[in-house]
């Protein structure tokens, strides 16, 4: 396989595996559940007689159960295992986006995103644990990489995908979330995941409690924290990439559309080489405060952009430390324990989705205090530089600080420990 190993390196014959594959299926999904909805947003504020302030409950009835319910079902799926809360995930996903096409009562569509909600709880998380489950070392590094490339593509050619189906009909492009019906008869018949070590042997209460113990661990809960890094800095550069583009380099919304487009399109391509840059060091630690120096640098740098090629090159920077360390977190998750390893990965993506939500938050009250004394635009390249300076340093302490914490104690069931 001369043309996977050139993309991959030495851990490429992981795509020749069913499973791999059934999982890269089932990924196709989560990315969608934002991704798909984002641009039809304002031409669907018409036919579901809402105002523009309203319509983004759309995205929030999405966001808001994952929280709460994704350390859960992190615990459900070391319990029960991975693949029936995966069937479950991808069947509630794809009722609740479909069924968006066949109703324009806004609270009737509130509800059926709620429910998709609860589906891409069972998703992404279990996804990444199941990975866990098959692969170790470098061939896992090379998994995570290749799934989260995976979402890279698929919110470049989705959201594409949407905005011309729009103009077909407005309720076209939810028939896109019939996606996983196909995917969830694939891995209910071809799937076949490992046992889980412990799965089964403590009650629920008493795993809960082995979960806490193990987070409150300070290699784990510094691990923790630093994973929610990377979504923080993703969703600022998100938020106000359009604004330095247009109000501060006199650019066009096109051009931060390319912005947008080239950071994928990176965050893509670094996440597959994930395996090798594990590789070329004994542990994650200095790939991971590379990648998280790259986001950090690179978001200043578009914010205080004279120019788009120098933005460009900021969202270089941003895209190539969100691809890595995202990977290379959820492979140092997967590896602290076996028994609770869905439970901690969960916790992981959990805290992920809070970084993603207070990010707006916070940055828009830091805009809003500084916009009188320097001005909209001066306030939106402050604050954008100092967030990613500022994270970037968090991400390094959290780093430090996992580093010089003493090891994880042993998994009760395995005796498996595995350092960042």
């Amino acid at each position: 396989m001369p043309s996977l190993t050139t993309l991959f390196g030495d851990d490429a014959a992981i795509v020749d595996d069913r499973g791999f594959r059934l999982l890269l299926l089932a990924n196709l999904s989560p990315p969608l559940g934002t991704a798909l909805v984002s641009p039809l947003l304002d031409a669907l504020t018409s036919p579901y007689a809402v105002s523009e302030a309203r319509i983004g409950l759309m995205i929030t009835a999405f966001t808001a159960p994952s929280i709460v319910l994704i350390p859960l079902v992190g615990a459900l799926s070391d319990r029960v295992g991975r693949k029936p809360v995966l069937l479950v995930g991808l069947l509630l996903f794809g009722v609740g986006g479909t069924g968006l096409a066949f109703t324009a009562d806004f609270r009737a569509v509130l509800a059926l995103r709620f429910l998709q909600g609860i589906g891409f709880a069972g998703l992404t998380p279990v996804i990444v644990t199941s990975l866990g489950d098959l692969y170790e070392a470098g061939e896992e590094a090379t998994a995570q990489g290749i799934r989260f490339a995976t979402s890279g593509l698929t919110l470049m050619v989705f959201p594409l995908l949407a905005g011309v189906l729009v103009s077909v009909a407005w309720n076209v492009p939810f028939l896109l979330y019939a996606l996983p019906f196909p995917v969830a008869v694939l891995v209910w018949r071809y799937f076949e995941e490992p046992s889980s070590p412990g799965r089964g042997r403590t009650s629920e209460r008493g795993q809960t409690r082995a979960l806490l113990r193990l987070v409150s661990q300070p290699r784990i809960a510094a691990v923790l924290v630093g994973r929610s890094v990377p979504n923080f800095l993703y969703i600022a550069f998100l938020t106000y990439n359009s604004f330095i583009v247009v109000r501060a380099v006199d650019g066009s919304p096109e051009q931060a559309g390319i912005l947008v487009a080239v950071t994928s399109i990176v965050h893509a391509s670094a996440a597959t080489q994930a395996g090798r840059i594990t590789a070329l060091f004994e542990s994650r630690l200095w790939p991971l405060v590379g990648a998280t120096l790259s986001m950090g640098v690179g978001l200043a740098v578009i914010g205080l952009a004279p120019a788009l090629p120098v933005a460009l090159v900021g969202g270089v920077g941003v895209g190539a430390g969100f691809g890595v360390s995202l990977s290379l977190y959820r492979s140092v998750i997967t590896g602290f324990t076996a028994s609770l390893r869905g439970g901690l990965v969960s916790v992981g993506a959990s805290l992920g989705r809070i970084a993603a939500t207070v990010a707006p938050l916070v940055m828009g009250i830091a805009v809003a205090n500084l916009a009188g004394a320097l001005g909209f635009v001066a306030a939106v390249r402050w604050t954008v530089a100092a967030t990613g300076l500022l994270c970037a340093a968090v991400g390094v302490a959290c780093l430090a600080v996992a580093r010089a914490s003493p090891p994880v104690y042993a998994d009760s069931v395995t005796g498996r420990v595995r350092d960042a």
